[in-house]
């Protein structure tokens, strides 16, 4: 019997899942099912889809994994509208809170605006700059 450790450039769904599966099982048998479910809000202008965010929901929180708008429509409240709906969304699916991560040169202040709080930092990537997390609670429990 042989192992051996391989790359793959660009891995199938069929690749992803096998490489996911061991871990769904370490996790379910400690209680914690992993069953990730993908939220996806999109940010339209003049019917053209431009920008939006893309979340997945899973053990009780959401966690932003993309967030973008174009700058022609920055400043205009539809980053704030994209991340509120993306809460209340949270909140029907029973979350608990939304974390994000972001980098010192993109946009901690807007969602330090928003109510998030840094809990985590990674200084030194990419080059001077750091890479953030945040989080916010949505529920009491």
């Amino acid at each position: 019997m042989t192992t051996a450790i391989s790359i793959i450039d660009e891995p199938s769904d069929d690749v992803r899942n096998a490489i996911l599966a061991p871990l769904d099982v370490f996790s379910r048998e400690r209680g914690f099912a992993f069953e990730p479910r993908t939220l996806a809000l999109v940010l339209r202008h003049e019917a053209h889809v431009v920008g939006g965010l893309v979340g997945q929901l899973n053990w009780d929180w959401l966690y932003i994994q993309i967030l973008a708008v174009p700058k022609f429509l920055r400043g205009g409240g539809h980053g704030r509208a994209l991340v509120e709906e993306a809460e209340r969304r949270a909140v029907a699916a029973g979350c608990r809170g939304v974390w994000v991560d972001t980098f010192t040169f993109q946009s901690p202040g807007f969602y330090e605006r928003l109510g998030y709080e840094r809990f985590g930092e990674l200084p030194g990537y990419p080059g001077n700059e750091s890479r953030l997390f945040l989080r916010k609670l949505l529920t009491k429990r």
